[in-house]
This record gives C-alpha cells, structure tokens and sequence, in this order.
C-alpha cells in the first residue's frame, strides 16, 4: 500500500487556500487581464491579428495539454517541484512579458507562461487529491475555488484596463509577475511534498477512453461550451472596441455582464440539472447555444455592433455553457471511475485542442472584428454534439450530481 504524505500537510483550510487559491487563480487571470489591450497589441507589437490571437489561442490550448505531461511527471518527481518551477516559470515569463515588444519573442513568452500557468494547476489539484480527497474540507476548497473563478472573468478585464489607463499595457504583466512571485515565496516554506510514497507506477491507458462514444459526445460538448466563451473574448475587443467604440473600461464592465450571466445560471443549475439529467442538461445547453447564434445573427444582419446586438446574445449562451459544462464531466468520466486522473487529463486536453483549433481557425478565417466566429463556433460545435448525443445508446437509469463540475482545468 502506498505510504500517504498528507500528513505532513497541517494547514487549516482558509491556511490551505491561501497557500493554493493565487496559482488556480493566476492561470485564468492571465487570460482576462490582457483582454482590454488585445486591440492594441496590433500596433505595440507591429504584427497582424492573426499573430495576436495566438498569443490567447496558445496559451489555453498548452494549459491544457500541459495536463497530460505534468499530471504524470508530478506522479514520478512530485507535486512540490512541478509546482515550483511552474511558478518560477510563470513568474520570470510575466515579467519578460513586460520587458518586450517584439512578436515573436511575445508569443513565445505567453507560451512559457502557459507551461508555467499548467503545471502550477497540475500541481494544486493533485495535492488537493492527495490530501483532501477522502476528507469533508474537499468540498469546501472546491467550491470556494469556483466560487473565486467565477468572479475572475467579471473582474479580471476592469483590472486590465483600469492597470493600462493609468500605467501602460506592460504593467498587466508586471502585476501578474508581482502576484505570482509572492505566491511562489509564501509557497517555498509551506508548500511540503504530498505525493503518496511508494506510489504503484502505472501505465497510461488512453485507448478504453478515446473508444467511448459517451466519452467523446460529453467532452464535444464540454468543448462546445467552453470554445463560445473562447471566442467570445476573442472577438469582444475587436467588436466592441473596434468596431463599436468603447473604451477599455466600458468594454471591460460590457464584458463583465457576460460572466454574471453565468454566475447566476450557476445560482440555480443545479436544480435544473438534477431535474433533466445528464443527456436532457447537455441538449438544453446546446439549444441555448444555437439560439444565441441565432441572436447574433439578427444581429449582425440587422444592426450595428452594439451592446445589445453582441452582449445580450452572449447571455443565452452564457446560460447555455453553465448547463452543459455542469453535467458534461460527469458524463464523459462516468464509466472511468479505476482510471479517473488519466480521464480527467485527456478530458482536459482534447478540450483545449478542440478549442484551440477549430476556435481559432474560424476567429482568423472569418472576420474577427464581426460576430460571425462566434455564430460559426456555437452553431457547428453545438450540431456535432447534439448529433452524436443521438447515436448514444439510450441511458441507464443513471442520476448527475447535483453539484455542477468544474469548468477549469484540474486534475482529481
């Protein structure tokens, strides 16, 4: 039997998530933050869009296939080293970010900071698993963890661009390595190694996952969900600030109304989610994308990019993404209880590439400053799902959790 370390761990629980909470929430800070100046970055960095873009499109693509190399690297060496370099990762690209204002060095900076972001996360949720996975505190670290993220997108773009109105566009960055630094030194005593010893070393058994249909139509619609919210911020500062004239501050609180939307989905999913089950959540979250799509499109047809012609849409896929992000976990991994980690991880990562890819083909293809990638991405990726979901066999008489699973990644 392995030999646990958790004992070793003696924080309290708010102990705990101050130790824990900067490195979940610093991965997704360093998406939001930017979003206010991504117009600019065109000319700062005297490149095309298309090359900006990648500097989001990379970063959420490697901080999720960074969970299959350091979720099993962190099983080999550990939790606490793979998080310290993370963080120092993390750290020195953040400030290198500050520093340049070339585009390829740029680019190639957010995809260290993203290697950095992936494996800080890998980290964090695996000692969360080593030490609170068979304790009540689990419970309430992840739901103060999404209670926290969720706020993230809300905030995380008036604090971009309150930092770039009065300080310039490179202290977004200088605050991210701020923030992550002092997270790294209050980790460096405190954090203590968790890693179960004598741990059995076992192979990694992707080909029973990747062979279930239920597998692939719940992750397709995880990717569905989560790849709207992509391009949305994608497009939101070129729609809004480029086309339709606001300014950084007045597109960071439009922005914020889209997150709230989803905050307050999430305030009563969960009793809608135990009423219609898993298959009946996922196909009401895909009709919610398609109507939003369809919003968009009168829109876009219709109107002048505007508020109401590109944001208010955006709140029926909100919605749409909280009922289907709240069941599609639990579909895609129900049948991988032996073999969860190894399930969560390629969940995960087929996500952001899905994601990555088609999200940020059809944002440089089609016209980024309209709301046509959005229409295109909501629509295409909610009919593949909504068609696979039919050839399912039918369903057992299996009941979801009540709980809605995390949209962030992590490994449990």
């Amino acid at each position: 039997m392995p030999v646990s370390r958790s004992l070793s761990w003696n924080h309290s629980v708010p102990a705990a998530l101050l130790l824990m909470a900067p490195f979940d929430l610093l991965a997704s800070l360093a998406m939001d933050v930017y979003l206010p100046v991504v117009p600019a970055m065109t000319g700062i960095l005297g490149t095309t869009p298309s090359v900006v873009q990648l500097t989001l499109s990379l970063y959420m693509a490697v901080l999720g296939l960074g969970q299959v190399v350091f979720g099993p690297l962190s099983d080999r060496i550990g939790r606490r080293p793979v998080l310290l370099t993370g963080a120092v990762l993390f750290t020195a690209a953040s400030f290198l970010l500050a520093a340049t204002s070339e585009a390829p060095l740029f680019v190639g900076l957010r995809l260290v900071q993203a290697v950095g972001a992936s494996a800080a996360l890998v980290a964090t949720f695996a000692t969360v698993r080593d030490v609170y996975a068979e304790r009540p505190e689990s419970a309430t670290l992840y739901s103060t963890f999404s209670a926290m993220l969720a706020f993230v997108p809300a905030l995380g773009p008036i604090v971009g661009a309150l930092l770039a109105r009065h300080f310039g566009w490179r202290a977004i960055f200088i605050t991210l390595g701020l923030l992550a630094a002092a997270a790294t030194l209050n980790a460096l005593p405190r954090w203590r190694e968790t890693r179960p010893s004598e741990a059995p070393r076992q192979g990694v058994a992707f080909g029973p996952i990747l062979r279930s249909p239920t597998f692939w139509t719940y992750t397709l619609g995880f990717s569905a969900a989560m790849g709207s919210f992509f391009v949305f911020f994608s497009t939101a500062p070129r729609v809004l600030i480029g086309q339709a004239g606001f300014s950084e501050l007045g597109f960071s609180l439009a922005f914020a109304t889209a997150a709230l939307a989803m905050i307050l989905t999430t305030r009563f999913a969960r009793r809608f989610v135990a009423k219609w089950g898993l298959a009946g959540s996922l196909t009401r979250g895909m009709l919610l994308l398609l109507l939003g799509a369809a919003l968009l499109t009168a829109g876009q047809r219709l109107g002048a990019p505007s508020f109401w012609t590109f944001v208010a849409p955006m709140w029926v896929i909100a919605a749409g993404i909280v009922f289907a992000a709240s069941v599609t976990a639990n579909g895609a991994l129900q049948s991988f209880s032996a073999m969860a980690g190894t399930a969560v991880a390629l969940y995960f990562c087929l996500q952001s590439l899905i994601v990555g890819v088609v999200g940020t083909s059809l944002v440089v293809l089609l016209d980024g400053d309209t709301a046509w990638p959005l229409v295109a991405y909501s629509s295409l990726m909610a009919l593949v799902t909504l068609m696979a979901q039919r050839h399912l066999p039918p369903p057992g008489h299996t009941r979801p959790s009540t709980k809605p699973s995390r949209s962030t990644p992590s490994v449990e």
